[in-house]
């Protein structure tokens, strides 16, 4: 039989995902069998650590298993997934790599993705409901501080030793579930150790209503942040507004982050305005 040169695929078959976020996006979407292997830090949604082979960390990934896998497309994640998708794209592998760092960014990406999967229709209709669903937050947030409430200021720890604070994504995701970020300045930086915070003072003198930790791979100590030295008297310690959201819900950006991740910080931040009504007509 002649061979059809003019057949393709319409879009890729066996797709390699190095990050969770493109790998819960093809299950939502239902096309999870393109999916032929994944990162060991997958956990959204569960079932894929059971269905997907594990193939890569973030900063490593096995190559020659992923070869093997004979993916025709590999996702990745930014500038630090550049040594790897190099190695790959060397080996003749379709490599795409989003560098997201914003909530517009992220929406993009998922678009695109959809698209490429031959689902631009369901992909768009998913982010609507999600932007629906965030400026129904923004407007609740709006009626509070309309009727005297107070927006928390927010310090948001990435990593502990040393101090990191938040990444774009999860800063702009604070300002729509009703928190003002402490440092909104370090978000704009794209690496972590351009948010480092070396001295602890600094977070003090900021004097954050509510502290969010997601302590990535390790679990959030709250104990622990009370009893920093000189922290004492930082109203989130004061008043016990020491709170994990955790790294897959957060720190991923992708359909956790939009999701998950911001209605945990906007529960938390609405509870804690709630409490800055006024009772009497007086200003809050």
């Amino acid at each position: 039989m002649t061979q059809d040169l003019l057949h393709f695929s319409p879009g890729p078959q066996r797709i390699v995902c190095l990050t969770e976020e493109t790998t819960e996006w093809l299950y939502l979407l239902g096309q999870e069998h393109r999916i032929v292997g994944i990162s060991g830090y997958t956990v959204r949604p569960r079932r894929a650590r059971d269905e997907k082979p594990k193939v890569s960390a973030f900063l490593s990934a096995k190559t020659d298993k992923i070869m093997a896998l004979q993916p025709d497309c590999v996702f990745g994640f930014s500038d630090l997934q550049a040594d790897i998708a190099a190695d790959l794209v060397k080996r003749g592998v379709q490599v795409t790599i989003f560098n997201q760092r914003s909530v517009s960014d992220i929406f993009s990406m998922l678009y695109q993705v959809a698209a490429m999967v031959g689902e631009a229709e369901q992909g768009a209709r998913r982010i609507a409901q999600m932007q629906a669903d965030l400026r129904a937050m923004q407007a609740a947030v709006a009626a509070r501080v309309a009727a005297g409430a107070r927006r928390p200021k927010v310090f948001f720890e990435e990593w502990d030793e040393p101090h990191i604070s938040c990444i774009r994504w999860v800063s702009e995701l604070m300002t729509i579930a009703g928190g003002d970020d402490c440092f909104p300045e370090l978000s704009l930086e794209p690496m972590g150790k351009q948010r480092i915070i070396a001295d602890g003072a600094t977070i003090v003198q900021r004097a954050p209503d509510i502290v969010l930790g997601s302590w990535c791979g390790k679990k959030f100590r709250p104990e622990k942040v009370a009893a920093r030295e000189g922290w004492a008297d930082v109203p989130a310690v004061r008043e016990a507004q020491l709170f994990e959201i955790k790294s897959a819900d957060i720190l991923q950006p992708g359909p956790a982050a939009l999701t998950d991740g911001v209605q945990q910080m906007h529960r938390i931040f609405m509870q804690w305005m709630d409490k800055t009504l006024p009772t009497d007509g007086a200003p809050a």
